[in-house]
């Protein structure tokens, strides 16, 4: 019996040593198929270390270091304003980081998608140079009916009585004032990953300097209404002006000038005075 056992355990062995020298002869192999291409390529990626998410991230999450993973990015790839190490990404105050564009998991952390180290995430750190947030009164029919989301482009038009110029009040037209204005928050939201459909009391877009001077005139003088522009759409609407009249095909009435009647004078002397009489013309 004890013999038995004894040569079982032998020929265990012995094809387990065998295993083993198969699997190191198959991986020797592999090695030295991989080393002659790449002999025989003569070239070699460079690579250089990347930030990735290594999650998905969404607007507003404060950023941490679990969240992140370093990876080898090939150089000639790179996007710009990518984070390369953890030393530069979490600096060692303390100051935290958050999330101002959603990103997928493997995705490279850029610095345009983070706050810097300390700053929140309100709609202050998506402003471009030079520009400003203006916030537009809005209700159920001026707002898209709640579809507007930050991130669209709007169209805005202008719903008022224009002076005319005795200073009377004139009648209501609507133009077009400003065109494809991104908008960055819809009341207090910046998150463009909202899915629910809000009926929004303002919205802020991205605008200039100048644009604002008009847009609070506009606002303060009349109603603003926005129109939303297609994610596609690279075009520019048409300078447009709509009264009432020409919304109902009606013709602007004829105003019928009088000729002035015809006046005629004589001259009459009153002793050293010469005056003009009015007499009725004969022709």
């Amino acid at each position: 019996m004890r013999l038995i056992f004894g040569a079982v355990l032998a020929f265990g062995l012995l094809l387990a040593g065998l295993a083993v020298y198969l699997m190191q002869s198959h991986l020797a192999n592999q090695q030295s198929q991989f080393a002659a291409r790449i002999q025989a390529t003569g070239t070699v990626v460079p690579t250089a270390p990347v930030i990735i998410a290594a999650r998905p991230l969404r607007y507003g999450e404060v950023l941490r270091p679990q969240d992140v993973a370093v990876v080898d990015w090939p150089t000639t790839a790179l996007p710009p304003g990518v984070i390369a190490t953890l030393d530069q990404m979490f600096p060692t105050n303390g100051d935290q980081r958050h999330v101002v564009r959603a990103m997928e998991r493997g995705e490279p952390v850029l610095a345009v998608k983070v706050t810097a180290p300390g700053e929140d995430a309100g709609i202050r750190s998506q402003l471009a140079r030079g520009m400003r947030a203006f916030a537009i009164n809005v209700d159920v029919q001026t707002g898209v009916s709640g579809f507007l989301r930050p991130g669209d482009r709007v169209d805005v038009y202008w719903t008022g009585s224009a002076p005319t110029t005795n200073g009377r009040r004139g009648a209501n037209i609507t133009q077009l004032i400003d065109r494809s204005l991104p908008i960055i928050a819809v009341d207090q939201s910046a998150d463009a990953q909202a899915n629910e459909a809000t009926i929004a009391r303002t919205v802020t877009v991205q605008v200039t300097p100048q644009q604002v001077a008009a847009l609070a005139q506009a606002q303060t003088s009349g109603r603003l209404s926005l129109a939303l522009v297609g994610a596609e759409d690279d075009t520019l609407a048409m300078a447009e002006e709509v009264d009432q009249r020409s919304l109902l095909g009606l013709q602007a009435p004829q105003v019928q000038t009088r000729q002035p009647e015809r006046v005629c004078m004589v001259k009459t002397r009153r002793g050293a005075e010469v005056v003009d009489i009015p007499i009725p013309c004969t022709n």
